[in-house]
């Protein structure tokens, strides 16, 4: 069997305020394999949207490994850049930029970080905005967009640096109910091409119907993790029957 393409081991984080500490991810041990789609289950505060952000460098983690393809990005020399053209993290807020259209949001990374040609980096966003639905809202601005097409679109321009990862933190939390399902239909065909995808969500539905395997934080801990009918239908630890119970 290969390596996971993505692996942690004993990661830790701790936030101190104002002579406070909080213990946010406590010796998180976790893989994900290549085309496997995970998905991180638990309340606000578990630690989800944190372990997100330490995979894609945004936050530093104070121990551990995070291991991408064997290599620990995790490491203060590794070049971030290097990292992050190889992950894209989708957030719960869209976060397009406003002033530029749909195919100028998806074009502005590969263009100016990349160094793409326009008519090349422009014919690679078509194709994605294609494959999102999308293609005939590409010179629309984003205020004109409904939230689950800016869900869409955002999460097109993260797919269109072709990345080994795809890091998804709620990404229906803001939307309206009756848009939801659009945006869950799309990670669902992702997951069905093989797309590597780890995923926090409160969506329950969601997680049985695509998930390989599906974690349960609490605490900044992995309380229970196996399949979605193991975890969902037949938990074995008290902090996982009580969760589903509350958000049920």
């Amino acid at each position: 069997m290969s390596d996971p393409l993505l692996s942690l081991r004993d990661v830790r984080k701790t936030f101190r305020t104002h002579g406070t500490t909080q213990v946010v991810l406590d010796g998180i041990d976790l893989d994900v394999a290549e085309h496997q789609c995970v998905v991180l289950i638990g309340a606000s505060g578990s630690g989800k949207s944190t372990l997100l952000r330490a995979v894609d460098l945004l936050d530093d983690v104070d121990d551990g490994q995070i291991l991408l393809g064997g290599l620990d990005i995790a490491d203060p020399w590794v070049d971030a850049d290097e990292v992050r053209a190889r992950l894209a993290l989708v957030f719960q807020q869209y976060n397009l930029f406003p002033h530029l259209r749909v195919l100028d949001n998806l074009t502005l990374a590969p263009r100016h970080v990349h160094g793409r040609r326009r008519a090349d980096a422009e014919a690679d966003a078509l194709a994605m905005l294609e494959k999102v639905g999308l293609e005939h809202k590409a010179r629309a601005y984003p205020d004109q967009l409904s939230g689950g097409e800016q869900q869409r679109a955002a999460i097109a321009r993260a797919l269109v640096g072709n990345p080994d990862l795809l890091l998804l933190d709620e990404v229906t939390s803001a939307l309206d109910p009756a848009l939801v399902g659009e945006v869950l239909d799309l990670l669902t065909a992702l997951r069905d091409e093989g797309t590597t995808m780890l995923i926090a969500t409160h969506e329950m539905g969601f997680a049985r119907d695509v998930a390989h395997e599906v974690v349960f934080l609490h605490e900044g801990r992995i309380h229970e993790r196996g399949t979605p009918a193991e975890v969902l239908d037949h938990p074995q630890r008290p902090e996982t029957q009580e969760f589903l119970r509350r958000i049920r």
